[in-house]
């Protein structure tokens, strides 16, 4: 993962260079044409933390937006100051290991429906620490999404194969014999080991979202504070992040890796390093996951940027849409009329809460204040 993230920096190298040697010779391929704005040049915005000069159409180009610091006064983020990306790289650390921990203990649906309390964390962690104002319609849009994503994952846990299933059933029947099959194993699951496991898995997966929503809001507070690229901000953070995780793979596979019954197990490096290089299917499907993971940190950190945490979290909720779209054409996943329902609601949540759908009650419409006109000057005639 912090690998996929570290390896923003060659995007950082290669966009350095575009700007060094190519755009200096051929200002043609920058842009079309180089705005003259007086006889000393083109007409500059400012200088990087680099040094160099960003003319206004670079700036104003929207590919190369997130490849440039924010130009207004904020600090720039460099020197001891980019040790404040290490806090959210643990926090990621945390939050991804405490999912996965998670996810052995509960169902699959289970863990989808806990990962939707993540909007709710960051939510209520905008308004103490960064002093952020959700209005009412925006609050009710939290929990439309949350409600949307208990019910996708209460549809995988309804019917999780319906094809082993021979005789049909309507959904009413099946969400019955659902509910009375669920009672019967809480029943039997209280008196065993099973419960224990169950509920240690939810505290697991919910204490994650904590450490998620704390790292989007602090690195919504680290770029409003200070004037850093969002890839560059990736790339620190994956620098931060490998270190951490190589500093703990190295303890836990002295400490646990070489023992007895540790052997072969999680903590194993050996064996781990081993499994990547002798399967291809391992190594190919590592590297595919380290630039997903650095294109999904980049774009999220980009939403950050220019929107806020809540909306980044709202829209990350909705990505499984695209899953269950990509699982159905690929045959992995069977249509339920269920999670139809279950991704309308989070459609219509996101819409909610970033105002492109009108709130249905007159009383959760935000009413602004008029700007008062500017006074206009008589006009003087001749």
């Amino acid at each position: 993962m912090f690998i996929g993230e570290m390896g923003c920096w060659l995007v950082v190298a290669g966009f350095m260079g575009y700007r060094r040697f190519l755009t200096k010779d051929a200002p043609l391929l920058h842009g079309g044409y180089e705005h003259v704005g007086s006889e000393d040049g083109p007409e500059l915005d400012g200088t990087d933390e680099l040094g160099r000069t960003s003319s206004r159409q670079e700036t104003a180009n929207p590919a190369v937006k997130s490849l440039l610091p924010t130009a207004d006064e904020r600090i720039p983020l460099v020197g001891r100051r980019v040790f404040l990306l290490a806090m959210p790289a643990c926090c990621d650390i945390a939050g991804t290991t405490l999912m996965n921990l998670g996810l052995l203990f509960v169902a699959a649906s289970i863990y989808q429906m806990t990962r939707g309390a993540l909007i709710l964390f960051v939510g209520l962690f905008s308004v103490i620490f960064l002093h952020r104002k959700i209005y009412l319609y925006q609050w009710s849009a939290l929990f439309i999404v949350v409600a949307g994503v208990a019910v996708v994952g209460l549809a995988g846990a309804i019917a999780p194969n319906p094809q082993a299933q021979p005789d049909p059933r309507s959904t009413v029947e099946t969400a019955s014999l659902f509910v009375r099959d669920s009672l019967q194993e809480i029943r039997a699951a209280a008196v065993s080991t099973g419960a224990l496991q169950t509920i240690l898995g939810v505290l697991m997966i919910a204490g994650a979202q904590i450490f998620t929503a704390t790292q989007f809001v602090l690195e919504e507070w680290i770029l409003e504070q200070y004037a850093l690229e969002p890839l560059k901000v990736v790339g620190w953070e994956g620098i931060f992040g490998f270190l951490v995780t190589l500093v703990g793979m190295i303890v836990l596979h002295l400490a646990v890796g070489q023992t007895e019954a540790g052997r072969y197990g999680y903590f194993d490096m050996k064996e781990g390093w081993r499994e990547v290089t002798h399967y291809r299917a391992v190594a190919v499907s590592s590297i595919l996951i380290m630039i997903s993971i650095g294109g999904f940190n980049f774009f999220g950190l980009s939403i950050t940027r220019s929107v806020s945490a809540t909306a980044r979290s709202i829209i990350d909720t909705c990505r499984t849409l695209f899953i269950w779209i990509v699982s159905l054409g690929l045959g992995w996943e069977t249509f339920k009329w269920l999670q139809i329902v279950g991704f309308a609601l989070l459609v219509y949540g996101t819409f909610l809460f970033n105002d492109i759908v009108r709130p249905p009650l007159r009383a959760c419409v935000v009413r602004k204040k008029p700007e008062p006109l500017l006074e206009e000057e008589p006009i003087e005639h001749i």
